[in-house]
């Protein structure tokens, strides 16, 4: 009936780029959550970079959005899920060649500056991203780390969403950005906003040219209309454990369903080209 693939993807290649980089040593923010991709004859493919809230799961919790993202569309389009846990945008992208050590502008050492298999398969000519795909980019969680390799600061953010936004346009591949999904968090009855990235993915997006889905807004939006807040804390029980794992962060099956249709519901109502393929 549908057709899911599981995460080995990325993008485009740069020239100085000659090989893949070796696996992360990085710690994911939860359970690693790499893939396995299998093949598909769909026209179209939507390929998704992000973290582990839009992840494949490798457990029953956490589970990113991006696991439930294929069956809100037809037969004519697949989801790419090249998210990965624990991941900054650097770290995704360079995985294990951004060092511990931090330059003088106060950015991680990247050296060398070699992209990883999940974004050289992206880029390839003859099975990665074509002309009509779409990439969506979603990151802002691990990159607020102070320390490396997961740190990245504001211009290196904006730069390498330039960098793949790019790639993507290269290959008539249309780029989406994504703001971080929320984290849940209450005051008094109402859920808050939580976090950073929000204006250099907008900065980012309007300086490339992309669209931007602020799912961050829309994240938090959601957990006040299901009325998550106030709770005590305790993520096992009640309509936040239904929606969260023992965490305020990662989602379960039924949160991350959710939250994919909340992308979905932003996809029709800022008449992006894609929503026309959604069921």
């Amino acid at each position: 009936m549908r057709k899911t693939l599981l995460a080995v993807a990325v993008l485009a290649v740069l020239p100085f780029v000659t090989a893949a980089a070796p696996a992360s040593a990085d710690q994911p923010d939860c359970v690693p959550a790499a893939g396995t991709a299998s093949t598909s004859a769909a026209s179209v493919k939507v390929w998704l970079a992000g973290d582990s809230t839009m992840a494949d799961p490798r457990s029953t919790c956490p589970v990113g959005w991006g696991s439930h993202f294929d069956p809100l569309f037809s037969d004519d389009v697949t989801v790419v899920n090249a998210a990965v846990a624990g991941r900054s945008i650097q770290t995704w992208l360079y995985e294990s060649n951004v060092k511990s050590t931090m330059d003088s502008a106060g950015e991680c050492v990247v050296s060398p500056k070699t992209f990883h298999q999940r974004w050289l398969t992206m880029l390839d000519p003859a099975g990665g991203m074509k002309a009509g795909d779409y990439l969506m980019i979603q990151f802002g969680i691990n990159d607020g780390d102070r320390n490396c390799p997961r740190h990245v600061g504001s211009a290196r953010y904006k730069e390498l969403l330039a960098l793949m936004a790019k790639a993507a346009k290269d290959r008539g591949v249309t780029p989406i950005f994504l703001t971080p999904v929320s984290a849940i968090r209450c005051s008094g009855s109402t859920a808050v906003a939580t976090r950073g990235f929000l204006t250099e993915t907008f900065d980012a997006a309007r300086s490339a040219g992309v669209t931007v889905v602020d799912l961050h807004k829309l994240s938090y939006t959601l957990y006040n209309t299901l009325k998550l807040c106030p709770n005590d804390g305790d993520y096992t029980k009640g309509p936040v454990g239904a929606f969260f794992c023992n965490d305020h962060t990662h989602f379960e099956a039924a949160g991350a369903k959710q939250i994919a249709g909340v992308v979905a519901k932003a996809l029709r109502d800022q008449r992006i080209p894609l929503s026309s393929y959604l069921r």
